[in-house]
């Protein structure tokens, strides 16, 4: 399988750290994770944000080792932050956890379903 990231030159070109659009080829699954939330095993939330984040990116990659897969498998993540003011901090975390990886990628400002939660993070992986 090879996942093979794709800007389109008329369109405005990634910020950093994602690409426009991902194709997929030859991939046999496909693995979708539900909204993992910053919360460890015992329930318990971190407050500061960076914490939560790479909470959130260690339960996300918990689920895609569970499948048998690693943040090289993913081609598309969808964050759902309740504030702008966590945009950089974010952008931080992710890069670190993805490294040179770059799937496709959606920012949402919205209201998290848990007020002690900062984010929440959706994923679809491919193999």
């Amino acid at each position: 399988m090879k996942i093979i990231p794709i800007s389109a030159t008329s369109a405005p070109q990634p910020s950093g750290g994602y690409a426009q659009a991902v194709d997929v080829v030859g991939a046999q699954r496909l693995v979708f994770v539900s909204g993992q939330i910053p919360e460890t095993v015992q329930g318990d939330v971190p407050t500061e944000f960076a914490d939560q984040a790479r909470l959130v990116w260690r339960n996300v990659t918990a689920q895609l080792e569970a499948a048998g897969l690693s943040v090289a498998n993913l081609v598309k993540v969808t964050t759902f932050l309740p504030s702008r003011n966590f945009s950089a901090p974010n952008r931080e975390v992710r890069e670190a956890m993805l490294g040179t990886h770059r799937p496709a990628l959606t920012v949402v400002i919205a209201e998290i379903f848990d007020e002690r939660w900062l984010l929440e993070i959706e994923a679809v992986a491919a193999a």
